[in-house]
């Protein structure tokens, strides 16, 4: 139009503005400050080369580009050699300098953030402006150098943490293409003499393929064989084999009270004891072992707020009863949501049922917690689940080989893992006893051919919990052996069920159970009735 002009209002050709804002109008001087925090947030140190402190901001940009390429590599390495990238990150001097690291990083950005707040220079903005700004750029240092400062608790909380956990040793070498170790679940609880493992299961992985057998040896287990090479067949060369007080479960207790001195470099002599039965009666050369406690694997699920499942049927427990006092009571069918005290109770529970029955409900808990472990549970619990973690596992197992059993641990969950009792229903039934009188030549012949016949199955596995998926804590195999530590009395109740969902039990009158009725008829010993109401509580599921 002629004659006259049209002014537009430009930013992006004003350069003497980003070093000197009062050159500008209150509108330049708003996005100029916008504009640095925005460079202080994607491009630290980009805002003082824009605005004038060059030296702290070439500084600045150069660990920027530090920090992106070694994030980039890590990239990399996870898609291409993930084994090489964990076992680097888990090692304690990685950690230790990773902490270090995201805490000078945690400070150097709460200084950038000062600096850029300096150079926006609140007075020159317009005054409605100057909370808003300032409030902002708090709020952005509070998430960036705190998400920082954060990461570098967490990095030094898992130094402790794996430190506590794993072994220091050598790395392992599989033995004839497989990895073979022993899981326990122990329990040091009230009445006993030290601790027992009365969950006790043997885990044989193909090194190259993943492929798994599983192998439980009842807690009640005798007679159990050491090889010649063991230090316990000077003291028991005929087996662990006195009768009923020889129970496998007792050999952990009555080494370390007993022969401590035949495994004098062992930080466990009872858990090597264990590792010589289990070889003996298995045939098999075990590597290493993992022992659960009880006691903290209770922290454990209190760490990640607890567990949910639904229940399809009657379990007893000892816990409050309905009128507040303390006793025998039932978990009844439905909806659970059940705190780490509570869990325990519901997947160890044994009266008036079988063995069958509770491996079920164990299993349910442990998946549980799988399906209900997020990667928000990890953020807002990491410290406490690592600090449970630690309560929970003992291991001989090499530090420095974890991200090698991450990688088979991966291989392990495509494959569908045999498994095998030494017991009923695998050997005979239960009136057979073959747990009290084991016929070791079948047993060999038939971890061998479960051995020879891998390679055909498919579906889900997995490996001491780790997954290459996500943060798993406890896969089926050792969620099992989490679960499993039983009371000292012998199992006994209803039959193993079979195929089909039982109906759930009612009262003779064919009204529904009730929590007070089974209280009742628990106090007054009708033993028929509440194994009747325990029949249907091998029925579980994880809710999701």
């Amino acid at each position: 139009m002629a004659g006259s002009s049209v002014s537009y209002h430009r930013f992006t050709t004003e350069p003497e503005v980003l070093r000197r804002p009062r050159a500008g109008s209150e509108t330049d001087r708003t996005r100029r400050a916008i504009l640095l925090l925005v460079l202080t947030l994607f491009v630290p140190g980009g805002a003082q080369i824009a605005a004038g402190a060059r030296r702290l901001g070439r500084i600045a940009l150069a660990v920027t580009v530090g920090v992106w390429a070694t994030l980039l590599l890590g990239l990399v390495l996870f898609f291409t050699l993930r084994p090489l990238l964990i076992n680097l990150l888990t090692r304690p001097f990685m950690l230790w300098t990773a902490t270090a690291v995201l805490a000078v990083l945690a400070v150097g950005w709460a200084v950038l953030w000062l600096d850029t707040l300096r150079l926006i220079r609140l007075s020159s903005l317009a005054p409605g402006m100057r909370p808003i700004i300032g409030a902002i750029t708090v709020v952005l240092l509070v998430l960036t150098s705190g998400s920082l400062g954060w990461a570098a608790n967490a990095a030094n909380t898992s130094r402790q943490s794996l430190g506590g956990i794993f072994s220091s040793g050598p790395s392992i070498d599989p033995v004839d293409g497989r990895y073979t170790f022993l899981l326990m679940g122990g329990d040091a609880g009230e009445g006993r003499q030290g601790l027992r493992p009365d969950s006790i299961h043997v885990v044989s992985v193909d090194a190259d393929t993943g492929e798994s057998l599983m192998v439980s040896i009842p807690r009640n287990f005798q007679n159990a064989q050491f090889s010649a090479d063991s230090p316990l067949w000077d003291v028991y060369p005929d087996g662990y084999s006195c009768g009923d007080e020889c129970i496998i479960n007792s050999l952990y207790v009555d080494v370390v009270q007993n022969h401590q001195d035949l495994y004098p470099d062992a930080d466990d002599p009872g858990a090597e004891a264990m590792m010589d039965a289990a070889s003996g009666i298995l045939d098999l050369e075990i590597q290493g072992y993992a022992m659960v406690d009880m006691g903290g694997f209770t922290d454990l699920i209190d760490a990640m707020g607890g567990v949910e499942i639904e229940s399809g049927g009657w379990v007893p427990y000892r816990g409050k009863r309905p009128d507040g006092t303390w006793g025998d009571t039932w978990f009844g069918p439905g909806t659970h949501e059940l705190s780490g005290t509570e869990a325990l109770a519901y997947a160890r529970s044994r009266d008036f049922t079988s063995d069958y029955s509770r491996i079920q409900r164990q299993q349910c808990i442990q998946q549980a917690m799988i399906d209900q472990f997020d990667p928000q549970t990890l953020v807002t619990r990491f410290t406490e689940i690592m600090r449970a973690g630690e309560q929970v596992v003992e291991t001989d197992l090499p530090q420095r080989q974890l991200g090698s059993f991450v990688s088979l641990a991966a291989k392990a969950k495509e494959q569908q893992p045999e498994q095998l009792v030494l017991g009923a229903p695998d050997f005979g039934d239960a009136g057979d006893q073959f747990s009290t009188y084991p016929d070791f030549d079948e047993i060999h012949r038939r971890v061998d051919e479960l051995l020879a016949e891998q390679g055909s199955a498919e579906g889900d596995g997995g490996l001491f919990g780790l997954s290459a998926d996500g943060p798993s804590p406890w896969q089926p195999t050792l969620g099992t052996v989490v679960a499993a530590a039983s009371e000292d009395e012998p199992s006994g109740g209803a039959e193993v069920p079979g195929e089909e969902e039982g109906e759930l039990p009612t009262q003779p009158d064919g009204s529904p159970l009730t929590r007070e009725y089974l209280i009742e008829a628990q106090d007054a010993g009708q033993t028929a009735i509440l194994e009747q109401a325990a029949s249907t509580n091998y029925e579980c599921t994880p809710v999701d």
